[in-house]
């Protein structure tokens, strides 16, 4: 058993919503992130929510048909069988080329819409990375070596921060391009915090 004192254990998302971004700021010192969990179906782990012209949208990264709830998400493989890249890199151009910051992070992000990765576990650990980078923040954190269900000395936020559950904290407003059509949307993925507010975007979630 995993003997952590304090902290919290993440799984990695497919470029996380608001709310896991300030949980990894809360928990900054001591973040376990779970290689070895098992993969469940239809969160956050291969899905991000922006925010298009027609409302939100949610982008899915397919994966290969056999990933079900009992394979461990570091063995999840990405499928290519149609190019999800370029539909995924056109709805981020097309939802936020008007946006404040868009053009300032582009060059950055274009790479994971052109290099193919196998396994997702992997993606979704290098947009983390870019994630931090773009941010400015300076957090660190170990990855499991085994599988464990519960952590009892840990925050777990493996199931609460999903699709389908509203945030746990108070998130506040910030300037969307599409608001004045659509309203503001809640806890999307901080792509769109960082498209819209840029450098500011540490001090919002802060």
């Amino acid at each position: 058993m995993y003997t952590m004192e304090k902290g919290a254990i993440f799984p990695l998302f497919y470029h996380p919503p608001i709310e896991y971004v300030s949980r990894l700021i809360q928990h900054k010192d001591t973040i376990l992130i779970d290689k070895h969990e098992h993969f469940p179906k239809q969160t956050f782990r291969n899905r991000a929510s922006v925010h298009s012209a027609n409302g939100k949208l949610d982008l899915i990264v397919p994966v290969i048909k056999g990933s079900n709830v009992h394979t461990p998400v570091k063995d999840v493989r990405i499928s290519h069988e149609f190019n999800w890249q370029r539909e995924h890199r056109m709805s981020l151009q097309t939802a936020y080329r008007s946006s404040a910051y868009f053009e300032f992070y582009e060059d950055d992000l274009m790479p994971f819409y052109e290099r193919k990765w196998t396994f997702l576990y992997d993606y979704n650990e290098e947009i983390l990375q870019f994630l931090l980078k773009a941010l400015k923040l300076n957090i660190s954190y170990t990855v499991s070596s085994e599988y464990n269900s519960f952590y009892p000395a840990m925050d777990d936020y493996r199931e609460s921060i999903h699709p389908k559950k509203a945030p746990s904290i108070e998130l506040k407003r910030y300037f969307q391009v599409f608001e004045e059509k659509n309203g503001f949307l809640p806890n999307l993925s901080i792509l769109d915090l960082l498209f819209n507010q840029g450098p500011q975007s540490s001090k919002y979630l802060i």
